[in-house]
This record gives structure tokens, sequence and C-alpha cells, in this order.
């Protein structure tokens, strides 16, 4: 059995967020293997986490997405100021074809474009993906699950970091399916009488009140937080509300597009022309969209540029979703370079902590060995990017850890699902399955 096949039926996906099912990526062939671990998301610290206490698992599953793809050059893009992280993957490199690519403290390094420009100096082309330019991307996480893999271990665990106003702020692994409340609780509790939780960051994660929310595969941490911080009020407003908003008091000042991390790597994302679309609804919206169909959704110009805070980066989410239900595609420029002022608005980890109000919660959350033994996890059918899985069990059946509990539609893109522990299958609807831990 070759490794693609190994990690389709393992269920490896991106494990930094986004998702996408790992198989598909090792398929292809590519000249350069990259492991991002940039975590530029302001108090998530589970990939420096990864990176210090399984750089060799990491660097097993990266020497395999080499072999797979036909690489000859793997490269880890780390921060320098993880400085433990460094020293574990610069020793677990040496004699190797992989290489530590340092990267500074700035907010987005993680974005795959910049990422790729940074470590190889290629431009990934307008709307296409890192393949185009013989680059495969995963997260550091995902290699491990990739070692994992291979020796015939299915993703049944995520690691995750829970931070902010919490007592205790710590990086966990836990069985997938496990509640955030689970995982709050083994960090201390909150520290506040109405959290609401930043799910995968303050910046590209999702915003809810519901602590009983599921961890999966795609779950990097939750950052809990007072529902009256002031950036909790603004992300929890109705769409409705941020675009009567944008449309009444957008001044086209450009500071969104001025400070855009695609603008300024040179494609063409203008936030501040797609928020033109909020106003231009009878005619004209479909140009104004397509300046946010290279738009990475950082957040960025929401929640650090527009000196109003208005939401262009809503505004572009709007567009992209109109985009695809209309069946748009890219068909602006297609040559790329770099605004010449690129290098001095890379924006600041620490400026944009302060700015969000969150330097006061910039605090270590370690690795702990809090084992969280859940009694019951519920195990959503879709943790990736694709199709929902189709059940593969029944409410009353015995399930052994690791047996799959979900497989891939045929045809489909995803990633089939496996039960983090033993047990009995609870209940199982079209969107989940509730696995009861057996006795003993």
């Amino acid at each position: 059995m070759n490794l693609v096949e190994q990690v389709r039926l393992a269920g490896v996906v991106g494990a930094g967020g986004g998702g996408f099912p790992t198989h598909v990526k090792l398929a292809g062939k590519a000249d350069t293997v990259i492991a991002n671990g940039a975590e530029c998301e302001p108090l998530l610290h589970k990939d420096a986490a990864v990176m210090e206490h399984q750089a060799a698992a990491m660097l097993q599953g990266i020497q395999l997405a080499m072999t797979a793809v036909g690489a000859g050059t793997g490269i880890i893009g780390i921060k320098a100021k993880n400085k433990h992280a460094v020293a574990a993957v610069e020793a677990a490199c040496q004699g190797t074809t992989v290489r530590v690519h340092l990267l500074g403290d700035y907010y987005p390094a993680g974005d795959e474009y910049d990422l790729v420009h940074e470590t190889t100096g290629r431009l990934i082309p307008p709307g296409g993906i890192p393949l185009n330019v013989g680059v495969v991307v995963c997260n550091v996480e995902t290699f491990v699950n990739i070692a994992a893999a291979a020796e015939g271990r299915p993703v049944t665990h995520k690691t995750l970091t829970i931070a902010g106003a919490v007592r205790e702020p710590k990086t966990l692994t836990v069985p997938l399916g496990t509640s955030l409340r689970d995982c709050i609780a083994a960090a201390g509790g909150a520290t506040v009488a109405d959290p609401v939780l930043a799910i995968g960051g303050m910046m590209m994660g999702e915003t809810t009140d519901d602590l009983d929310r599921p961890v999966t595969k795609t779950t990097g941490g939750a950052i809990v937080l007072a529902r009256d911080h002031h950036v909790i009020e603004r992300k929890l407003k109705p769409p409705a509300v941020k675009n009567a908003i944008g449309k009444s008091a957008c001044d086209q000042c450009r500071y969104c597009t001025e400070l855009c991390p695609r603008y300024l790597l040179g494609y063409a994302v203008e936030p501040h022309q797609v928020m033109r679309s909020l106003a231009f609804t009878a005619t004209g919206a479909a140009h104004w969209n397509e300046w946010a169909a290279m738009c990475c959704a950082c957040g960025l110009c929401t929640l650090f540029a527009c000196p109003e805070e208005l939401y262009p980066k809503e505004a572009c989410d709007q567009s992209k979703v109109e985009m695809k239900q209309a069946n748009v595609k890219w068909s602006g420029p297609t040559t790329v370079k770099p605004h010449p002022m690129r290098e001095g608005r890379r924006l600041p980890i620490t400026s944009l902590m302060k700015k969000l109000n969150i330097a006061q919660y910039a605090h270590p959350a370690p690795l702990q060995d809090t084992a969280l033994a859940p009694r019951r996890v519920v195990l959503p059918l879709k943790q990736g990017a694709g199709a929902a899985c189709l059940p593969l069990v029944r409410a009353g059946e015995t399930v052994a850890a690791g047996q799959a509990v979900g497989a891939i539609p045929e045809k489909a893109l995803g990633a089939m699902i496996h039960a983090p522990f033993a047990g009995t299958i609870a209940e199982v609807t079209a969107t989940h399955l509730i696995l009861n831990r057996n006795a003993g």
C-alpha cells in the first residue's frame, strides 16, 4: 500500500485549520515540500509545541511526503522567536535534505502564498495553489499525522491551545469530539463570567458562545474572552449591521488595501474597492466583487487597518460567496510583482495584540500531559474541506479505538473519520455521531 492510500485511510487533513484532505496533496508531483510552522494567530502555541515535542515524527512525515511527491527539497518554516522548537527541529534535521527557514514574528506569516514566496522566492499564480509552482505545503501537525498513517494509525486526537481569559493557558492533545468546555476546564476554567470563544484564533477563527462545540481535526485552539470585549462585540454584530455600517461610513481611505498582505505581495486584492459593492448593489457589484477574489481572509483589514472600524474582510467574504454562486472565475491580472513597501509594512504580532487588546493574555501555553478522557464525544461527519462522511456504524454498535466510523462518499473530496476510543455508538445523524466510552 502506498503512502497516498495510507494517508487516505487514516483520515489525515490539514491540521492548521484549512482541513484539505492530505492524500489529495500527496498524489501530486512537486520538487519542494514545506512544513508550515509559522503559527501567526496571536496566543496560539500548538504548532510550536508540536515542533518542540514531536520534531522527529514531523521530520519523518516530511520525508515520507517528499518521497511521495518526488521532492528533493524539504523546508520547515518556523518563527525564530520559538527558540525551543527551533532547537528541536534543527537537531532533528541534521544530516537530512530538510532545512529550517527562520521567519520573523509578523502576521500573517502562515498564509501559503506568503510562506511559499518567503521560503522559495516563488510566487503562486493568482487563483492558484502551491502545486502550480512545484510546492506542497502542509501544517507541521499534519506531517506528524502522515508519519502515524504510514504506521497504520489514523487521526483520532488533536493538539490545540486554550488561551485568553483562563486560569492556566495550556496546549493539550485530546480525543476528537471532546467538548471545548472540557478543554477549558482542563485549563483551569474561564476567568470571565460570560465567556465567548474565538475558535481557531482572533483573526481568522469562528466566534461562538457554544462551549460545547466539539474539537475537530482542524481545531488549532480556542481563545476565551468576555462577551463585552471590544473585538468580540464587533465580531458578534449581525452581517446586515456590518454591511450597513460599511455602506454609510467607508470614505475610501485605502488603508485596508495599503496594509493588505496579499496586495503587498503583488496580488490584485483591494478591499477598499470591494467595500463599494455594499453601495453599488443594482449595477456593478460583480466588478467590485472581483477585487476580493485573491483575499486570504486574514482579517487584518477589519481588525487592524481600518481607522473607522469597518468590516472590509467581511465584505470580501461576502463577495467571494457571491462570485462562487454566480460561477465567476478570476479574470484579472495574472502577473505578480511584490510591492516595494512590502517589507516595511509587515505587521508585528506585538502591535497586533495591542490593537486587539489581548496583550495581557500573552502568556506561555505549554504542552501538558493532562489526559482528558471524556465519557462522551461528538464526532461531526464533516471535519475538513469537501463532503461530509457517510456513517459506517449504527446506534448501539460497539466500536474499537481507531475503527473507521465515517467514509468518504464515492468520487467525493473528503476524509474518513475514526473512533478516538473504544465505546458504543449512542446516536447517528446526518451531521454527527455520538460515541460513549465503554465502562471499565
